[in-house]
């Protein structure tokens, strides 16, 4: 007779207390988990949808219409000897770099599922092209947690040179992608779509990814907003500062530290108010490297039944954090961060503090309008270029 495993037990019952405890709290604290709801609510309407949704649309367009293909043949010498990736890859990585978590995990996935890259380089994307946007390091962190336009291209560009340090440190490490025996050099024949059809499966195919980030957005939310008013998270925070005292961390910086690890955006506004900008700067990019178990379970959603691995993924971003927390750090020690040039709201500044959801929306839908296009003459300029050999259908 077969018995069940121990650490299998152990687990559910680890479960069953979980969810019992979930539910006595949602019972003992109604208001507060309403109130967490109604503000992840409000944080989807009035950022994630406008900043992230037109992006969604155009990662899918470059996929089914064939431009990542198309451009990725200009691009292979790039990719090739810099993150050991096929050409093709490139539009996952430059989405990843400007659409906003996670826009570029779910290029990547569409890459894979086309036939445009191979599982392996599919979980080398993940690894570093799945990253924060613009649209929030600067104008949240930037201008709404400093006060400074300047803090938040900082920070930006840090964020970003950090991710291509990953891709280029998975390269150094791992060797290309594309090389490992089986069929993981070899690429299916893809079938480029007719706009129509592809324009209208991407909008249905983002507004399901939408939903389902917008839910997890909503439950951490609401788990944080119950972990603070029962006291576990300020409990954590403080066996955190046991365990991490000896470098120097308090509280205050434990329990800041604890709620960006569980969601990005409730994590960067905890360092909001007075104190040294230097620290807090380490911290934010500490927080935008990580991006927060909230994000990590958004990227498992799309994965799905994908059979991607994502310890490539999770490896990649405790690398992105700890790059972007040893650059800021070293930025910090050499600029002069806390002097009132850097403190003062810009007039760069100003205008991000002022930015409505509507001209946020407008932002977004143009620069993603603005991407397409230049993908789509880049690409048309390649397919121009490449010469027709004769005997051979172009159909």
């Amino acid at each position: 007779m077969a018995h069940r495993p121990e650490r299998g037990w152990g687990r559910d019952v680890g479960t069953a207390v979980g969810l019992l405890c979930a539910a006595a709290a949602l019972m003992a604290c109604p208001a507060q988990a309403m109130e967490g709801a109604r503000s992840g609510l409000a944080l989807c309407g009035e950022v994630i949808i406008p900043s992230l949704f037109p992006f969604f649309i155009l990662s899918s367009l470059v996929v089914e219409l064939g431009l990542a293909g198309q451009l990725g043949r200009a691009l292979e010498p790039v990719m090739g000897p810099l993150f050991g990736l096929n050409g093709a890859c490139a539009s996952a990585v430059a989405l990843g770099l400007i659409g906003g978590y996670p826009v570029g995990a779910r290029t990547a996935l569409g890459l894979y599922e086309n036939g445009l890259c191979t599982r392996r380089e599919a979980e080398r994307l993940l690894a570093f092209c799945n990253n924060s946007g613009p649209a929030f390091v600067l104008g949240v962190v930037g201008a709404g947690i400093f006060s400074s336009a300047r803090v938040g291209l900082l920070l930006y560009g840090l964020h970003i040179l950090s991710a291509l340090c990953v891709g280029v440190a998975f390269r150094l490490v791992c060797g290309r992608a594309d090389q490992g025996g089986g069929h993981a050099g070899r690429r299916p024949v893809f079938q480029a779509r007719h706009l129509t059809a592809a324009f209208t499966e991407s909008v249905k195919q983002s507004l399901q990814a939408m939903l389902n980030i917008c839910a997890f957005v909503v439950c951490f939310n609401v788990i944080l907003r119950l972990l603070t008013v029962t006291g576990v998270l300020t409990g954590a925070g403080r066996l955190l500062r046991v365990l991490l005292g000896p470098l120097g961390m308090d509280g205050v910086w434990a329990q800041r530290l604890l709620t960006g690890a569980l969601e990005i955006s409730s994590g960067v506004w905890t360092l909001s108010g007075g104190g040294a900008a230097g620290p807090r700067m380490v911290m934010a990019s500490l927080i935008l490297g990580w991006a927060g178990l909230s994000v990590h379970c958004q990227v498992l959603s799309l994965l799905g039944g994908s059979g991607l691995s994502t310890r490539p993924y999770l490896l990649g971003k405790g690398l992105h954090a700890l790059c972007a927390a040893g650059f800021t750090a070293a930025a910090v020690s050499l600029l002069p961060v806390e002097q009132p040039a850097w403190s003062a709201v810009t007039g760069g500044g100003a205008f991000l503090l002022s930015v409505e959801p509507g001209s946020l929306w407008m932002c977004s839908i143009g620069t993603a309008g603005g991407i397409f296009l230049l993908l789509f003459l880049l690409s048309a300029g390649k397919t121009r270029k490449k010469p027709v050999h004769t005997g051979e259908s172009v159909l």
